[in-house]
């Protein structure tokens, strides 16, 4: 086949340093998720959506071919961070946890995690992030140990 071609889509999913509150500021923090979004596109992973909490971040993408997962990930930590200090000395002391989690998302459930990431504030009346994170890893199949997860 002389064509490389993929169809992977990604839910990416992280947290502030100890779940501080720094996007508290709906407006600075739908900047943010824009911000995020023009990154994404700039490393060939086409945001599908970008949202989140005042504590977190939720992107759901379609990977690109040529970047690894973690390159990724760094990549949009590294320049979200630098990009939310600009922003005034509120955010000066902004930090991002130091992992993430993401999830592969077949094309059939697109839908579902695109509206589950637009309607982030349904789940957050009754869920922490921490639980949010530990149910969509229970969901995943994903091992984790509890020690290791938090910072």
């Amino acid at each position: 086949m002389p064509q490389s071609l993929s169809a992977v889509y990604i839910h990416l999913v992280f947290s502030t340093k100890e779940r501080r509150p720094f996007l508290r500021d709906y407006e600075t923090r739908e900047a943010l998720h824009a911000y995020l979004g023009g990154v994404s596109n700039t490393l060939d992973c086409p945001p599908i959506i970008v949202g989140g909490m005042k504590d977190h971040v939720h992107l759901l993408a379609r990977f690109g071919r040529k970047i690894t997962q973690a390159e990724w990930v760094k990549e949009l930590k590294r320049v979200s961070n630098l990009w939310l200090k600009e922003q005034g000395p509120a955010y000066a002391g902004f930090q991002g946890q130091g992992g993430y989690a993401d999830f592969s998302v077949s094309p059939s459930n697109l839908e579902r995690v695109k509206g589950y990431i637009a309607n982030q504030e349904e789940p957050h009346r009754k869920l922490s992030f921490q639980d949010e994170l530990r149910s969509l890893m229970r969901k995943h199949s994903i091992e984790w140990d509890e020690r290791y997860v938090w910072d």
